[in-house]
């Protein structure tokens, strides 16, 4: 019979797929920081740190698999590490969408502002928070957790909603304001794909607690 994995090597992967979550949640802040004080050096600072974020990722990738060849393991860390094997490259896209803001960031730093910054912070800091909600879900294999995540994303799919009204009436309205507006309709678009995967984690929660796909279902909307 083989030995059972050590608890050791579940606390590392545990605290590996928190860094890279944590590393991702403080991309997506700096980024949307660096937006709105229009602050350069903080946006290139997170298209830097990606390639940190990058190496984490396929470290956490490379123990799910030496884990699972070992064969020698629970069916509860056999579950979590299954879900950690989905989630981290999960992860790792938010961190991308964050880089891409701070990308974004740049372009309109030194642009006059086109609008009061007060919808798109709110709709980043319900992303921030359910990345972290996630997050804390998968650790915990908490399934109740992970259903109120998804609940969110109603929220931010509704900010998306307005700002991208707003947005569009202000191009048809001036055109002077078409090429700023469009950056900003690009962020906007990234804060909506980062709680979409936020969501997707916390589907993965679901699948692997309860082997239950809740993905595309009425439980998942």
């Amino acid at each position: 019979m083989g030995m059972r994995l050590s608890s050791h090597n579940m606390n590392l992967l545990r605290d590996r797929v928190l860094i890279l979550g944590g590393s991702a949640e403080t991309a997506i802040a700096r980024a949307v920081h660096a937006l709105i004080e229009r602050d350069s050096t903080l946006a290139e600072a997170v298209i830097a740190e990606d390639d940190e974020i990058d190496k984490l990722e396929n470290e956490i990738d490379q123990q799910c698999n030496e884990t699972l060849l070992t064969g020698n393991y629970s069916n509860g860390d056999l579950r979590f590490v299954l879900a950690v094997s989905r989630a981290a490259p999960i992860i790792e896209r938010i961190a991308d969408h964050a880089v891409n803001i701070a990308k974004h960031a740049l372009v309109l730093i030194d642009k006059p502002q086109l609008k009061p910054y007060i919808d798109l912070p709110q709709m980043a800091s319900i992303a921030q928070e359910m990345l972290l909600d996630g997050l804390d879900a998968l650790t915990r294999a908490n399934c109740e957790l992970a259903r109120r995540t998804i609940k969110q994303d109603d929220r931010v799919d509704a900010f998306h909603h307005r700002i991208y009204h707003e947005l569009i009436d202000m191009m048809e309205r001036d055109p002077k304001t078409v090429r700023r507006a469009v950056e900003l309709l690009f962020v906007i678009k990234h804060l909506e794909r980062i709680a979409d995967y936020a969501t997707n984690i916390c589907e993965v929660v679901v699948y692997m607690a309860e082997g239950r796909v809740i993905r595309h279902t009425q439980e998942a909307q």
